[in-house]
């Protein structure tokens, strides 16, 4: 498991609550922007208990269609529909039996299969499709979102009974820009890392190259600063020169973040967004995964704000 480099009180706290709360059978919800290290805490927490020799996985709620991920979470029967394995498949329900699952993006998991993962939290039952036998199933449930799951139901689009099981264990991962003091520290970890990836340098930065980092608001969390460090890594010349400033270069969404070109007028939020979406893509150079990720919001939710611009016209 990749360490988890910080200082920081509030994800100091974090860190001993996940280790305080690792032996229970306790469903954990953790909430948190992009980036800021939920898959570590759950990985953490599964590590840390009486599970630890069994799996633990992942699966991603919003990269995966609808009509797909009820397969991969519990499974089918051989002939359940088209396309269909000969010999049917294994859920991760069941390749997590004895071990922990981590539902990534919970929040964008469509209604009825939440009903469905309800029934499996509550009875210990899941039913393959095409299936009429249930199987029994030991799996100890991690969700994490980058939403409020509270206002997702308060919207509408996410059922009350599942988020009150969910909401057993509540942990919620400060922003980068509000954990100062592990900026450095960070920075010298990743520098480490990624000079030893690249058979590169480690390198020094100047204080003014310090003072830059520190006063970036980091949309994209750790995340953001350790692409940023690779970059530099890489693109550093003279490795008896510290690192300048000029040559911390952040993406575009994160200097329309800090307000460098936020409205004038006859400019709607709506005009805002697309904007940021269009650049953040055109910076990605269209990875749709890792623009959902710098956005903070979901492959789906980028996906369908994609097709309503396509809609209305919009060449992206």
């Amino acid at each position: 498991m990749e360490s988890i480099i910080t200082q920081d009180k509030a994800m100091l706290d974090v860190i001993a609550l996940a280790k305080t709360v690792a032996s229970s059978k306790a469903t954990v919800l953790l909430q948190g922007e992009s980036g800021t290290g939920k898959e570590l805490i759950a990985s953490l927490i599964h590590q840390e208990s009486t599970r630890s020799a069994k799996p633990f996985l992942a699966i991603n709620c919003a990269a995966i269609p609808d009509n797909l991920l009820e397969s991969e979470l519990f499974g089918y029967e051989k002939g359940s529909f088209t396309g269909a394995l000969q010999q049917g498949k294994q859920g991760k329900f069941e390749l997590a039996h004895g071990g922990t699952l981590l539902l990534d993006e919970i929040a964008e998991m469509d209604m009825k299969l939440q009903a469905k993962l309800l029934r499996a939290l509550q009875e210990g039952d899941i039913d393959r499709i095409g299936s009429k036998k249930s199987i029994s199933v030991d799996v100890r449930i991690i969700a994490s979102t980058n939403q409020m799951l509270s206002e997702a139901v308060a919207r509408g689009v996410f059922r009350e009974d599942l988020f009150y099981r969910l909401n057993v264990v509540t942990m919620t991962l400060p922003r980068l820009k509000n954990r100062l003091g592990d900026i450095d520290i960070l920075t010298n970890f990743f520098m480490n890392k990624h000079a030893e990836k690249h058979a590169r340098p480690i390198l020094e930065l100047s204080a003014d190259a310090r003072s830059k980092l520190n006063a970036h608001v980091w949309p994209g969390n750790v995340r953001e600063l350790e692409n940023m460090v690779e970059r530099v890594i890489l693109t550093h010349t003279d490795a008896s020169a510290p690192v300048a400033a000029s040559e911390i270069e952040f993406s575009s969404i994160g200097k329309i973040r800090q307000g460098d070109r936020n409205w004038s007028p006859g400019k709607t939020l709506d005009d805002i967004e697309r904007n940021v979406i269009i650049e953040a893509l055109g910076y990605h150079q269209g990875n749709r995964t890792h623009t959902a990720k710098a956005l903070g919001i979901s492959i789906r939710t980028l996906r369908n704000k994609i097709s309503d611009y396509k809609t209305i016209g919009i060449k992206l």
